[in-house]
């Protein structure tokens, strides 16, 4: 017997609402075991990220091959990358040891605001890990940069979709947060299929930071789990918005708080302000 297990390669976020921390969150709320490689190193809080550092390639690409060596990898997933040298070290890890599963989050832009990845890292992105990505799930403004078409409609997301799986990836999920409207969309492409939508309403809440990287590693921990792409993502869809309901009248800091990943489980106690 063993657990299904899947492999974050990411930022850590020190406030723990994104990153690697909002990932093995996930994941152990899920039931699947989490691994990690840590790609860079983040000062910041529910207000916007103060400084990055990035880790030696080396260090990274070590971190990667320690655990394939020793663990059964069901999945992969990826947030922020940081430079065009950790993209080449994971497209080397993903080509060598091909899990079943890559789940490409290519996280570009915090919550706040802040660039968290250099323009010759997005290049690298596009040419070596899209071809070898499961799935690709960006928010709207990633999926503008990473296909060059100004998404307003959910037409303009189909359009972006097309032209990022013309890129390379065989699966596309576009996450509508951002896109204007009285309810978020979601909509999922795969090459040579029609693609699906999920609608929900918007939550009112002020606590969403990481709710990308939560997105991607739900998914990532239900195709670990057995189930297949659409499946995973109604799955994952479902757990995200539990979890956005879960923590919306949670006060974490000043900013953009985390939603609550264990709103399944008995909170010991709240604190009223």
């Amino acid at each position: 017997m063993r657990y299904p297990t899947v492999l974050s390669i990411a930022g850590s976020d020190s406030c723990a609402g994104a990153g690697i921390q909002a990932d093995l969150k996930t994941m152990s709320a899920l039931g699947v075991y989490g691994c990690t490689a840590i790609t860079a190193i983040t000062a910041q809080n529910t207000t916007g990220v103060r400084s990055i550092q990035g880790i030696d390639p080396s260090i990274l690409k070590d971190q990667i091959e320690m655990l394939f060596d020793d663990i059964e990898i069901d999945a992969v997933k990826s947030g922020m990358l940081f430079s065009k040298a950790s993209v080449e070290v994971i497209a080397d890890a993903i080509s060598k040891h091909k899990p079943k599963f890559y789940v490409l989050d290519p996280v570009m832009i915090s919550t706040s605001g802040s660039r968290l990845i250099d323009n010759d890292a997005i290049v690298a992105v596009k040419e070596l890990l899209f071809p070898l990505s499961t799935l690709l799930t960006p928010n709207i403004k990633e999926a503008e940069v990473l296909s060059g078409i100004s998404i307003k409609t959910t037409d303009d997301m189909e359009a972006a979709a097309e032209k990022i799986l013309q890129a390379g990836s065989k699966a596309v999920l576009i996450k509508g947060g951002h896109l204007k409207g009285t309810e978020a969309v979601d909509m999922l492409f795969e090459a040579g299929k029609d693609g699906i939508g999920v609608r929900t309403p918007f939550i009112e809440t002020n606590n969403t930071h990481g709710t990308g990287c939560t997105l991607s590693s739900a998914i990532a921990s239900y195709l670990a789990m057995g189930e297949d792409l659409r499946s995973a993502f109604m799955s994952a869809k479902d757990y995200i918005i539990h979890a956005l309901y879960g923590g919306k009248e949670m006060e974490i800091g000043h900013g953009h708080g985390p939603v609550d990943h264990f709103y399944m489980l008995p909170h010991a106690s709240f604190t009223k302000q």
